[in-house]
Parts: structure tokens; sequence; C-alpha cells
């Protein structure tokens, strides 16, 4: 007998930045900011855009993952698609304004019961990138 188990589970991880969301969003969407906390990229923010990120190849993965851009509201919501490694994610950045600047919440959804791996790898990997972004917002004029 055999189950198929169609529940997905999402990483999130939320942080508040002290700068206004035009900055963070600013980092969210120009290419040579993305390469600074993410990854090489062909990012543009416009909806149904394909775009590569790109980083050196490990054992059993070249390095590149497929995405393609979903939604873009200024300075409020972008999501992509994130595909790599079996992976048909979706990340989604929300930005809201706050008294002390921006809080930003990142949700990469859509993880099977079998991606264990991956969804752990996600949990780790985008605390260092949001740390990485914050550092980069910090640092824009």
């Amino acid at each position: 007998m055999t189950t198929s188990d169609t529940s997905t589970r999402s990483v999130v991880v939320e942080k508040e930045y002290p700068h206004p969301p035009e900055k963070v969003w600013r980092a969210l969407t120009e290419s040579s900011l993305i390469e600074q906390w993410l990854m090489k990229n062909d990012f543009k923010p416009i909806a149904g855009h394909s775009f590569s990120l790109r980083r050196e190849p490990m054992p059993n993965w070249n390095g590149v993952i497929d995405c393609q851009v979903v939604t873009v509201e200024p300075c409020k919501t972008l999501s992509y698609t994130w595909g790599a490694l079996g992976l048909g994610t979706v990340v989604t950045f929300t930005l809201t304004a706050t008294d002390a600047g921006t809080h930003v919440r990142m949700e990469q959804s859509g993880f099977h019961a079998d991606q264990e791996a991956n969804y752990k790898g996600a949990k780790y990997g985008w605390q260092n990138f949001l740390g990485n972004l914050e550092r980069v917002v910090g640092g824009l004029v």
C-alpha cells in the first residue's frame, strides 16, 4: 500500500532591518546588489522573467538555480520560483514598513516530505543570506 503525502513545508525567516523599505527593495531587486548577498544572477524585477542564480559547482550539483519572477510589487512583495536539485519551491519576500525601518519576511515554500536535506539546507542558508542582505542594505546610500 502506498500513500502519497501531498503536504509541503516552508522555511520562514523574519528580520527587522533599521532601513526604509526602498533600500531593502533595491538590495532585493538590483542584480549587482543581489550578487553581494545571495549569488551571481541575471535577475530583472519583471514578472515572468526567467533568470538563474549561480555559485561554485559542488559534487552532485552544477551550482545553478533556475528561477522565474512571479510577483513584483515595488517595496512590498517579490516572489520567484527556485528550481535546483529536484526542488520546485517559491521564494517570497514581504516588506512591511515599521517605525524602526522594515520588517522583512522571507518564505521558501513547497518542500515535500522527501526533501528533508533540502529543507534543512534552506533553513541554514537563508539565515546566512538574510544576514548578508542586512550588511548590503546597511552599506547603501
